[in-house]
């Protein structure tokens, strides 16, 4: 939706410049007499005619000259639905005298811009056109306004333009690329050609346009037009696929070592630098020497705290089981069973001799 909004806004832009360039190329042609009233025709119907006087319109006004569009088409009108103003009375009641000619015309939505419509149903157009009151009426307008555009059918199915350009200054032929046939546009310049007719040029419409932003395309170094759009796009994928997307950021500072190994950073100058310089390494040497023995000191503090505390368990599981091996529990079974015997006045038994005491 927004590309066919951007593009309609494009085309738009750039039909506005091509009528711009259109009536600077009016004005380079009649330099020295200059035109006022200009007739725009076709060969055949549907070539673009009303949009064409309606943008030139546009571009005259917009230049701060006063233009009046005048619907001379009176067979089939279509300026009033284009402009969307719809007036209620036409060029028939300035010519009839019920009306004056500022009084029928009507602004067409922009500053400079007027517009006399015609009234529906006029029986004899041709007629109409060839009399003197609507001479009368090109008059009264080319003294009322800068400028006066008149909208007429095409001239290869109508005579009514050939007749209406003996009372113009000059006529502009519209031409619908793909359009017309090659004979129908020359069988309509001959009609224009045989009215002694001012051709001041032709108009092609329908024309592929090469974009608003051309003026403002990029070119490579191998003069070919780049489009910002799309070169934006592809940077933005390349830097994705490599991984480089964000901002680069800048080395660390390398941090200051702490401790005993601490240097100064500005070594002080001369002999007395040098000595300074001996003293803080003898002490840094001797803190070294002192941290190795304060170490070593620990771990025979260690070794010797552990055997302490094996000691100790060992007492510990000898209180608890005096008898911890096979001969101290023999004997312990053979003064208990001694015991025994005296308290029940056994007789004792000489194993020597064989027999009892």
């Amino acid at each position: 939706m927004a590309k066919k909004k951007k593009k309609a806004a494009s085309n738009t832009l750039e039909i506005q410049n091509a009528a711009k360039t259109m009536l600077a190329n009016i004005r380079f042609a009649s330099v020295d007499s200059p035109m006022q009233s200009i007739v725009l025709t076709s060969a055949v119907p549907n070539e673009g005619k009303t949009t064409i006087t309606i943008e030139l319109a546009k571009a005259i006004a917009s230049a701060g000259n006063s233009v009046l569009l005048v619907e001379a088409d009176m067979r089939r009108r279509s300026a009033a639905s284009a402009l969307g103003v719809h007036a209620a009375h036409g060029a028939y009641a300035v010519m009839s005298h019920a009306l004056t000619l500022q009084e029928a015309a009507v602004s067409a939505g922009a500053p400079n811009f007027y517009f006399l419509d015609t009234e529906p149903n006029i029986p004899n157009p041709a007629d109409l056109l060839s009399s003197r009151a609507y001479a009368k009426l090109v008059d009264d307008a080319c003294d009322a306004y800068d400028y006066v555009l008149f909208d007429t059918p095409p001239v290869g199915t109508f005579v009514d333009a050939a007749i209406l350009s003996r009372l113009v200054d000059g006529v502009i032929l519209v031409v619908k690329i793909g359009g017309a046939k090659r004979d129908e546009i020359l069988t309509a310049y001959d009609q224009l050609q045989k009215a002694e007719a001012n051709i001041i040029g032709a108009c092609a419409t329908f024309c592929e346009g090469t974009g608003s932003e051309y003026y403002y395309a990029y070119y490579n170094k191998d003069n070919q037009r780049v489009d910002p759009e799309k070169e934006a796009r592809r940077a933005r994928k390349k830097g994705s696929s490599t991984g480089n997307t964000g901002p680069v950021s800048a080395p660390a500072t390398p941090a200051v070592p702490r401790g005993p190994r601490r240097q100064n950073t500005a070594a002080p100058q001369g002999s007395q630098g040098r000595a300074q310089t001996a003293q803080q390494q003898a002490a840094q040497q001797a803190q070294g020497r002192s941290n190795r023995a304060g170490m070593a000191q620990g771990v025979h503090g260690a070794q010797a705290q552990a055997a302490q505390n094996q000691r100790a368990a060992q007492q510990v599981q000898n209180t608890v089981n005096p008898v911890s091996n096979s001969q101290s529990w023999k004997k312990s079974a053979v003064a208990a069973g001694v015991q025994q015997a005296r308290r029940s006045n056994t007789p004792r038994i000489d194993r020597s001799q064989g027999r009892r005491h």
